[in-house]
């Protein structure tokens, strides 16, 4: 764990917010000069506390309007080939998210796909082929209450 003083968890705030925000325009809000806080910006991200700067797009608005989150559960070969299945899942360009969980399910995927009929094509034709796959559980996402990115940062440290 990295500590992070206040102006960092400023400076990380405010990057959750709008990374592209230029260092001066940075370095104003979180009550710095320019140089101080594009060195804090350059340590964050060699410490990996930054992984990159994306722009988040709305979904819906280029055409992918089905949210899906799977619910996958492998035979017991399929789970002594975790490494295999989960090269497998980053390859999807439609699973944008894939987490290993403890208890009934062994992963939840979030998939996204043009419509509900792309999703089946995508669950029959790549997902449920995989090796030791014993059971796919799809749940359609109806409407997003919230969706985030920004992490909940205190204004004090660990």
């Amino acid at each position: 764990m990295i500590n992070l003083d206040n102006f960092e968890r400023k400076i990380v705030r405010e990057l959750q917010r709008d990374a592209a925000q230029t260092t001066a325009e940075l370095a104003a809000k979180v009550g710095l000069s320019a140089s101080p806080c594009w060195r804090r910006i350059d340590r964050l991200k060699k410490e990996g506390v930054i992984k990159g700067r994306v722009a988040v797009i709305d979904r819906r608005k280029i055409g992918l309007n089905a949210h899906i989150f799977a619910q996958v559960r492998l035979n017991a070969h399929g789970r002594s080939n975790l490494d295999e299945f989960s090269e497998a899942i980053r390859s999807f360009p439609e699973v944008l998210d894939a987490y290993v969980l403890m208890g009934q399910t062994d992963f939840m995927l979030r998939i996204v796909a043009t419509d509900i009929d792309a999703y089946e094509r995508f669950f029959f034709e790549k997902l449920s082929k995989l090796p030791g796959i014993q059971e796919i559980t799809s749940t359609v996402a109806l409407s997003e209450i919230k969706s985030t990115l920004e992490l909940p940062l205190g204004d004090q440290g660990p």
